[in-house]
Protein backbone atom coordinates (compact mmCIF):
# COMPACT_ATOMS: atom_id res chain seq x y z
CA UNK A 1 0.00 0.00 0.00
CA UNK A 2 1.11 3.58 -1.07
CA UNK A 3 0.87 6.28 1.05
CA UNK A 4 2.23 10.36 0.76
CA UNK A 5 5.97 10.11 2.84
CA UNK A 6 5.53 14.17 2.97
CA UNK A 7 2.01 13.72 4.09
CA UNK A 8 2.85 11.17 6.57
CA UNK A 9 5.39 13.32 8.50
CA UNK A 10 3.13 16.24 8.35
CA UNK A 11 0.08 14.44 10.35
CA UNK A 12 3.50 13.07 12.48
CA UNK A 13 4.23 16.55 13.19
CA UNK A 14 0.79 17.66 13.91
CA UNK A 15 0.74 14.94 16.89
CA UNK A 16 3.78 15.89 18.50
CA UNK A 17 3.23 19.12 18.38
CA UNK A 18 -0.22 18.95 19.71
CA UNK A 19 -1.39 18.88 23.79
CA UNK A 20 -1.03 15.02 24.92
CA UNK A 21 0.51 14.30 21.61
CA UNK A 22 -2.90 13.18 19.72
CA UNK A 23 -4.82 14.46 17.18
CA UNK A 24 -8.63 13.68 16.96
CA UNK A 25 -9.87 11.69 13.73
CA UNK A 26 -11.85 14.51 12.25
CA UNK A 27 -8.27 16.37 12.23
CA UNK A 28 -6.58 13.28 10.87
CA UNK A 29 -8.67 12.82 7.70
CA UNK A 30 -9.15 16.82 7.42
CA UNK A 31 -5.27 16.33 6.74
CA UNK A 32 -5.53 13.40 4.75
CA UNK A 33 -7.97 15.34 2.46
CA UNK A 34 -7.10 18.85 2.66
CA UNK A 35 -3.67 19.08 3.13
CA UNK A 36 -2.78 22.49 1.10
CA UNK A 37 -0.28 20.93 -0.88
CA UNK A 38 -0.44 16.74 -0.05
CA UNK A 39 -4.16 16.36 0.90
CA UNK A 40 -5.88 13.98 -2.05
CA UNK A 41 -8.42 16.37 -2.75
CA UNK A 42 -5.64 19.42 -2.61
CA UNK A 43 -2.60 17.45 -4.70
CA UNK A 44 -2.94 15.51 -8.26
CA UNK A 45 -4.06 12.22 -6.39
CA UNK A 46 -7.74 12.45 -6.62
CA UNK A 47 -9.21 10.82 -9.63
CA UNK A 48 -12.76 10.52 -10.53
CA UNK A 49 -14.61 8.55 -13.15
CA UNK A 50 -14.50 5.17 -14.93
CA UNK A 51 -10.92 4.99 -16.31
CA UNK A 52 -8.57 4.91 -13.83
CA UNK A 53 -10.65 6.43 -10.78
CA UNK A 54 -11.24 5.64 -7.53
CA UNK A 55 -14.66 6.59 -7.50
CA UNK A 56 -17.81 7.87 -10.10
CA UNK A 57 -20.63 9.73 -9.46
CA UNK A 58 -23.80 10.26 -11.13
CA UNK A 59 -22.42 12.63 -13.67
CA UNK A 60 -20.35 10.38 -15.13
CA UNK A 61 -23.37 7.98 -16.24
CA UNK A 62 -24.31 10.99 -18.80
CA UNK A 63 -25.89 14.22 -19.27
CA UNK A 64 -29.14 13.17 -17.78
CA UNK A 65 -28.61 13.80 -13.69
CA UNK A 66 -27.68 17.41 -14.51
CA UNK A 67 -29.86 18.29 -16.93
CA UNK A 68 -33.10 16.78 -15.04
CA UNK A 69 -31.25 18.80 -12.26
CA UNK A 70 -31.60 22.05 -14.24
CA UNK A 71 -35.53 21.61 -14.65
CA UNK A 72 -35.76 21.77 -11.00
CA UNK A 73 -33.42 24.80 -10.96
CA UNK A 74 -35.96 26.35 -13.76
CA UNK A 75 -38.90 25.92 -11.93
CA UNK A 76 -36.82 27.39 -8.15
CA UNK A 77 -36.48 30.26 -10.60
CA UNK A 78 -39.81 30.37 -11.45
CA UNK A 79 -41.64 30.21 -7.83
CA UNK A 80 -39.01 33.05 -6.91
CA UNK A 81 -40.81 34.93 -9.35
CA UNK A 82 -38.22 34.60 -12.24
CA UNK A 83 -35.66 37.37 -10.26
CA UNK A 84 -32.98 38.74 -12.94
CA UNK A 85 -30.06 37.77 -10.76
CA UNK A 86 -30.62 33.83 -9.67
CA UNK A 87 -27.53 32.20 -8.12
CA UNK A 88 -26.69 28.70 -8.44
CA UNK A 89 -23.85 27.88 -5.96
CA UNK A 90 -22.36 24.56 -6.42
CA UNK A 91 -20.65 23.85 -3.62
CA UNK A 92 -17.70 20.95 -4.18
CA UNK A 93 -17.95 20.89 -8.12
CA UNK A 94 -15.36 17.77 -9.35
CA UNK A 95 -14.46 17.77 -12.56
CA UNK A 96 -16.95 20.36 -13.51
CA UNK A 97 -19.15 18.22 -15.06
CA UNK A 98 -22.26 19.10 -13.58
CA UNK A 99 -21.70 22.46 -13.92
CA UNK A 100 -21.40 22.27 -18.21
CA UNK A 101 -24.16 19.86 -17.84
CA UNK A 102 -27.15 22.24 -16.36
CA UNK A 103 -24.91 25.35 -18.40
CA UNK A 104 -25.74 23.33 -21.67
CA UNK A 105 -28.87 22.34 -20.82
CA UNK A 106 -30.09 25.96 -20.13
CA UNK A 107 -28.35 27.65 -22.98
CA UNK A 108 -30.23 25.39 -25.18
CA UNK A 109 -33.51 25.08 -23.29
CA UNK A 110 -34.13 28.14 -21.70
CA UNK A 111 -32.04 31.07 -22.83
CA UNK A 112 -34.42 33.61 -20.36
CA UNK A 113 -33.06 31.19 -17.50
CA UNK A 114 -29.36 31.27 -18.66
CA UNK A 115 -29.37 34.84 -19.09
CA UNK A 116 -30.50 35.25 -14.87
CA UNK A 117 -28.21 32.62 -14.07
CA UNK A 118 -25.16 33.81 -11.92
CA UNK A 119 -22.91 30.26 -11.71
CA UNK A 120 -21.14 29.97 -8.53
CA UNK A 121 -18.38 27.00 -7.64
CA UNK A 122 -17.20 26.77 -4.22
CA UNK A 123 -14.27 24.15 -4.39
CA UNK A 124 -11.45 23.34 -1.68
CA UNK A 125 -9.16 21.58 -4.25
CA UNK A 126 -6.51 23.82 -6.25
CA UNK A 127 -6.18 20.70 -8.68
CA UNK A 128 -9.69 20.08 -9.37
CA UNK A 129 -10.52 24.00 -9.46
CA UNK A 130 -7.88 24.01 -12.72
CA UNK A 131 -9.72 21.13 -14.02
CA UNK A 132 -13.11 22.96 -13.73
CA UNK A 133 -11.66 26.21 -15.01
CA UNK A 134 -10.68 24.41 -18.36
CA UNK A 135 -14.03 22.33 -19.15
CA UNK A 136 -15.81 25.42 -17.93
CA UNK A 137 -13.94 28.35 -20.24
CA UNK A 138 -16.76 28.98 -22.66
CA UNK A 139 -19.67 29.80 -19.52
CA UNK A 140 -19.64 33.00 -17.30
CA UNK A 141 -18.83 31.47 -13.66
CA UNK A 142 -17.10 32.80 -10.37
CA UNK A 143 -15.10 30.70 -8.07
CA UNK A 144 -14.29 31.76 -4.12
CA UNK A 145 -14.37 30.10 -0.34
CA UNK A 146 -17.91 29.71 0.82
CA UNK A 147 -16.98 32.55 3.73
CA UNK A 148 -16.05 34.50 1.23
CA UNK A 149 -19.75 35.34 0.30
CA UNK A 150 -21.59 37.89 1.79
CA UNK A 151 -23.69 36.92 4.21
CA UNK A 152 -27.92 37.33 3.42
CA UNK A 153 -26.88 38.23 -0.24
CA UNK A 154 -27.69 34.65 -2.17
CA UNK A 155 -31.58 34.17 -3.73
CA UNK A 156 -31.51 30.90 -5.72
CA UNK A 157 -29.74 27.99 -4.42
CA UNK A 158 -27.19 26.06 -2.97
CA UNK A 159 -26.44 22.81 -4.17
CA UNK A 160 -24.16 19.72 -3.54
CA UNK A 161 -23.30 15.92 -4.88
CA UNK A 162 -21.63 14.08 -2.94
CA UNK A 163 -20.08 16.76 -0.75
CA UNK A 164 -21.19 16.50 2.95
CA UNK A 165 -19.61 12.59 3.05
CA UNK A 166 -16.16 14.16 2.46
CA UNK A 167 -16.12 16.48 5.41
CA UNK A 168 -13.93 15.00 7.92
CA UNK A 169 -15.75 13.30 10.69
CA UNK A 170 -14.79 12.93 14.48
CA UNK A 171 -15.02 9.06 15.84
CA UNK A 172 -16.44 7.91 18.68
CA UNK A 173 -16.58 4.34 20.55
CA UNK A 174 -18.45 2.94 23.38
CA UNK A 175 -16.04 2.21 26.28
CA UNK A 176 -18.05 0.89 29.64
CA UNK A 177 -21.00 2.38 28.56
CA UNK A 178 -19.57 5.92 28.26
CA UNK A 179 -18.69 8.60 25.29
CA UNK A 180 -15.46 8.21 24.12
CA UNK A 181 -13.71 10.05 21.50
CA UNK A 182 -10.93 7.71 18.98
CA UNK A 183 -7.74 9.94 18.72
CA UNK A 184 -4.59 9.05 15.69
CA UNK A 185 -1.13 9.39 17.39
CA UNK A 186 2.21 7.84 17.16
CA UNK A 187 3.57 4.65 18.19
CA UNK A 188 5.70 4.40 21.25
CA UNK A 189 5.87 8.14 22.46
CA UNK A 190 5.72 9.28 25.75
CA UNK A 191 3.65 7.23 28.61
CA UNK A 192 0.55 6.97 26.31
CA UNK A 193 -1.05 3.58 25.92
CA UNK A 194 -0.52 3.19 22.47
CA UNK A 195 -2.57 -0.45 22.45
CA UNK A 196 -4.23 -0.08 19.43
CA UNK A 197 -8.30 -0.14 19.19
CA UNK A 198 -9.66 -2.77 17.52
CA UNK A 199 -10.49 -0.94 14.76
CA UNK A 200 -11.80 -2.54 11.38
CA UNK A 201 -14.14 -5.54 10.38
CA UNK A 202 -12.95 -8.37 8.59
CA UNK A 203 -13.55 -6.29 4.82
CA UNK A 204 -9.95 -4.90 6.39
CA UNK A 205 -8.66 -7.75 8.23
CA UNK A 206 -5.55 -8.30 5.62
CA UNK A 207 -4.67 -5.07 6.35
CA UNK A 208 -2.48 -3.72 8.91
CA UNK A 209 -1.88 -0.02 10.97
CA UNK A 210 1.41 1.20 9.23
CA UNK A 211 4.36 1.32 12.33
CA UNK A 212 3.49 5.45 12.26
CA UNK A 213 -0.10 5.72 13.67
CA UNK A 214 -2.31 4.00 16.30
CA UNK A 215 -5.98 4.68 17.20
CA UNK A 216 -6.38 5.34 21.28
CA UNK A 217 -9.69 6.73 22.70
CA UNK A 218 -9.88 9.59 25.37
CA UNK A 219 -12.32 11.99 27.04
CA UNK A 220 -14.41 13.74 24.37
CA UNK A 221 -12.54 16.67 22.63
CA UNK A 222 -15.77 19.14 22.53
CA UNK A 223 -19.19 18.96 24.20
CA UNK A 224 -21.23 19.28 20.98
CA UNK A 225 -20.18 15.33 20.63
CA UNK A 226 -22.68 14.73 23.38
CA UNK A 227 -24.86 17.42 22.51
CA UNK A 228 -24.88 15.72 18.86
CA UNK A 229 -27.11 13.08 20.33
CA UNK A 230 -29.06 15.55 21.84
CA UNK A 231 -29.84 17.24 18.42
CA UNK A 232 -30.51 14.14 16.37
CA UNK A 233 -32.86 12.52 18.88
CA UNK A 234 -30.03 9.17 19.69
CA UNK A 235 -29.60 8.06 23.46
CA UNK A 236 -26.32 6.41 22.67
CA UNK A 237 -24.94 5.63 26.13
CA UNK A 238 -28.34 3.40 26.88
CA UNK A 239 -28.39 -0.61 27.26
CA UNK A 240 -29.25 -0.58 23.14
CA UNK A 241 -25.72 -0.04 22.58
CA UNK A 242 -22.88 -2.04 23.35
CA UNK A 243 -18.93 -1.92 25.03
CA UNK A 244 -16.93 -1.18 21.79
CA UNK A 245 -19.83 0.27 19.16
CA UNK A 246 -18.13 2.73 17.41
CA UNK A 247 -19.21 5.18 14.42
CA UNK A 248 -19.13 8.52 12.69
CA UNK A 249 -20.42 12.29 13.88
CA UNK A 250 -20.07 14.70 11.69
CA UNK A 251 -19.88 17.94 13.40
CA UNK A 252 -18.18 19.85 9.61
CA UNK A 253 -21.85 19.49 8.23
CA UNK A 254 -23.51 21.55 10.90
CA UNK A 255 -20.84 24.12 10.51
CA UNK A 256 -21.27 23.85 6.80
CA UNK A 257 -24.67 24.37 6.83
CA UNK A 258 -24.81 27.00 9.27
CA UNK A 259 -22.73 29.27 6.51
CA UNK A 260 -24.87 28.08 3.73
CA UNK A 261 -28.19 29.54 5.98
CA UNK A 262 -26.43 32.50 6.62
CA UNK A 263 -25.70 33.40 3.12
CA UNK A 264 -29.07 32.55 1.45
CA UNK A 265 -31.56 35.49 1.37
CA UNK A 266 -33.92 33.94 -0.40
CA UNK A 267 -34.05 30.11 -1.84
CA UNK A 268 -33.25 26.55 -1.89
CA UNK A 269 -30.54 24.09 -0.09
CA UNK A 270 -30.26 21.20 -2.18
CA UNK A 271 -28.09 18.17 -1.05
CA UNK A 272 -27.66 15.03 -2.75
CA UNK A 273 -25.53 12.48 -0.81
CA UNK A 274 -25.42 8.76 0.39
CA UNK A 275 -26.97 8.40 3.89
CA UNK A 276 -29.70 7.35 6.46
CA UNK A 277 -31.95 9.16 9.14
CA UNK A 278 -30.65 9.42 12.50
CA UNK A 279 -32.29 5.75 13.69
CA UNK A 280 -30.77 3.89 10.63
CA UNK A 281 -27.46 5.59 10.93
CA UNK A 282 -26.97 4.76 14.49
CA UNK A 283 -29.19 1.67 14.61
CA UNK A 284 -27.03 -0.91 17.20
CA UNK A 285 -26.30 -3.09 14.75
CA UNK A 286 -24.50 -1.20 12.14
CA UNK A 287 -21.62 -1.38 15.15
CA UNK A 288 -18.71 -0.44 13.21
CA UNK A 289 -19.72 2.78 11.71
CA UNK A 290 -20.16 3.87 7.72
CA UNK A 291 -16.44 4.92 7.38
CA UNK A 292 -14.94 4.07 4.04
CA UNK A 293 -12.08 4.01 1.32
CA UNK A 294 -12.23 4.22 -1.77
CA UNK A 295 -8.83 3.52 -4.13
CA UNK A 296 -9.17 1.91 -7.38
CA UNK A 297 -12.82 1.75 -7.59
CA UNK A 298 -12.18 -1.21 -4.90
CA UNK A 299 -13.19 -0.23 -1.02
CA UNK A 300 -12.43 -0.86 2.09
CA UNK A 301 -12.57 0.72 5.99
CA UNK A 302 -8.68 1.07 6.83
CA UNK A 303 -8.03 4.65 6.75
CA UNK A 304 -4.79 4.34 7.53
CA UNK A 305 -2.86 3.01 4.05
CA UNK A 306 -2.57 5.07 0.91
CA UNK A 307 -2.61 8.12 2.98
CA UNK A 308 -3.02 10.71 0.81
CA UNK A 309 -3.95 8.35 -2.49
CA UNK A 310 -7.25 7.43 -1.39
CA UNK A 311 -10.83 8.62 -0.83
CA UNK A 312 -12.51 8.80 2.80
CA UNK A 313 -15.87 9.35 3.56
CA UNK A 314 -18.88 8.58 6.12
CA UNK A 315 -22.59 8.34 5.36
CA UNK A 316 -24.55 11.61 6.07
CA UNK A 317 -26.63 11.81 8.68
CA UNK A 318 -29.76 13.77 7.11
CA UNK A 319 -31.73 13.92 10.40
CA UNK A 320 -29.14 15.61 11.91
CA UNK A 321 -29.13 18.47 8.53
CA UNK A 322 -32.53 18.72 8.86
CA UNK A 323 -32.57 19.73 12.52
CA UNK A 324 -29.40 22.09 12.47
CA UNK A 325 -31.24 23.28 9.37
CA UNK A 326 -34.07 24.28 11.09
CA UNK A 327 -32.20 26.19 14.19
CA UNK A 328 -30.24 28.14 11.24
CA UNK A 329 -33.64 29.09 9.91
CA UNK A 330 -33.63 26.53 6.96
CA UNK A 331 -36.85 25.17 6.72
CA UNK A 332 -37.60 21.22 5.31
CA UNK A 333 -39.46 21.26 2.17
CA UNK A 334 -38.69 17.39 1.45
CA UNK A 335 -36.85 14.37 1.86
CA UNK A 336 -36.87 11.62 -0.53
CA UNK A 337 -34.41 9.30 -2.97
CA UNK A 338 -32.83 10.16 -5.83
CA UNK A 339 -34.33 7.56 -7.82
CA UNK A 340 -37.72 9.36 -7.27
CA UNK A 341 -36.82 12.93 -7.65
CA UNK A 342 -34.96 12.30 -11.29
CA UNK A 343 -38.08 10.04 -12.07
CA UNK A 344 -40.56 13.24 -10.79
CA UNK A 345 -38.08 15.34 -12.76
CA UNK A 346 -38.55 13.23 -16.25
CA UNK A 347 -36.10 10.48 -16.18
CA UNK A 348 -38.96 7.92 -16.99
CA UNK A 349 -39.55 10.16 -20.22
CA UNK A 350 -36.33 9.93 -20.97
CA UNK A 351 -35.98 6.03 -20.36
CA UNK A 352 -39.31 5.15 -22.60
CA UNK A 353 -38.20 7.33 -25.80
CA UNK A 354 -35.01 5.29 -25.78
CA UNK A 355 -37.47 2.97 -28.36
CA UNK A 356 -37.51 5.79 -30.50
CA UNK A 357 -34.04 7.13 -31.22
CA UNK A 358 -32.03 6.11 -34.10
CA UNK A 359 -28.89 4.54 -32.64
CA UNK A 360 -26.90 1.59 -32.91
CA UNK A 361 -28.29 -1.33 -30.58
CA UNK A 362 -24.59 -0.73 -27.90
CA UNK A 363 -25.46 2.57 -27.62
CA UNK A 364 -28.96 2.21 -26.75
CA UNK A 365 -28.26 -0.40 -24.47
CA UNK A 366 -25.13 1.35 -23.04
CA UNK A 367 -27.34 4.91 -22.52
CA UNK A 368 -30.09 3.07 -20.82
CA UNK A 369 -28.08 0.59 -18.35
CA UNK A 370 -26.39 4.33 -17.32
CA UNK A 371 -29.61 6.02 -17.36
CA UNK A 372 -31.51 2.56 -14.76
CA UNK A 373 -28.35 2.86 -12.85
CA UNK A 374 -29.72 6.71 -11.78
CA UNK A 375 -32.52 4.91 -10.52
CA UNK A 376 -31.06 1.95 -8.78
CA UNK A 377 -32.33 1.76 -5.36
CA UNK A 378 -29.51 -0.10 -3.89
CA UNK A 379 -26.43 2.32 -5.45
CA UNK A 380 -27.22 5.85 -6.83
CA UNK A 381 -30.84 5.93 -6.92
CA UNK A 382 -30.92 5.25 -3.12
CA UNK A 383 -29.13 8.45 -2.07
CA UNK A 384 -30.76 11.10 -0.37
CA UNK A 385 -31.50 13.95 -1.42
CA UNK A 386 -33.30 16.80 1.09
CA UNK A 387 -34.43 20.17 -0.03
CA UNK A 388 -34.33 22.99 2.73
CA UNK A 389 -35.54 26.55 1.91
CA UNK A 390 -35.21 30.20 3.65
CA UNK A 391 -36.97 33.45 3.06
CA UNK A 392 -40.25 32.24 1.73
CA UNK A 393 -43.16 34.15 3.00
CA UNK A 394 -45.39 31.78 1.44
CA UNK A 395 -44.70 28.17 3.03
CA UNK A 396 -47.14 26.49 0.73
CA UNK A 397 -45.19 27.94 -2.81
CA UNK A 398 -42.40 26.73 -1.23
CA UNK A 399 -43.24 23.51 -0.51
CA UNK A 400 -44.61 22.56 -4.73
CA UNK A 401 -41.34 21.65 -6.16
CA UNK A 402 -41.50 19.19 -9.12
CA UNK A 403 -39.04 17.25 -7.69
CA UNK A 404 -40.62 15.99 -4.58
CA UNK A 405 -44.03 14.84 -6.40
CA UNK A 406 -44.35 11.41 -6.77
CA UNK A 407 -44.08 10.58 -10.29
CA UNK A 408 -46.88 8.73 -11.73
Amino acid sequence: MDSNPALCKAIANLIQTSPQRRITFAEYMDMVLYHPEHGYYSSNAVKIGFEGGDFFTSVHLGNDFGELLAEQFLQMWEILGQPDTFSLVEMGAGQGLLASHILNYCQQNYPNFFAALEYIIVEKSPSLKQEQQQTLQDFSVQWCDLEEITPNSITGCFFSNELVDALPVHQFILEVGELREIYVTTRGEGDIDFSPLPTFSSAAANLSFPSSFVEISGEPSTPRLAEYFDLVGIEITQGAYTDGYRSEINLAALDWLSIVADRLQCGYVLTIDYGYPASRYYNPRRSQGTLQCYYQHRHHDNPYVNIGQQDITAHVDFTALERWGDRCGLEKVGFTQQGLFLMALGLGTRIAALSHQEQSISQLLRRRESLHELLNPLGLGGFGVLVQSKGFKDKAISQSLKGLTVPE
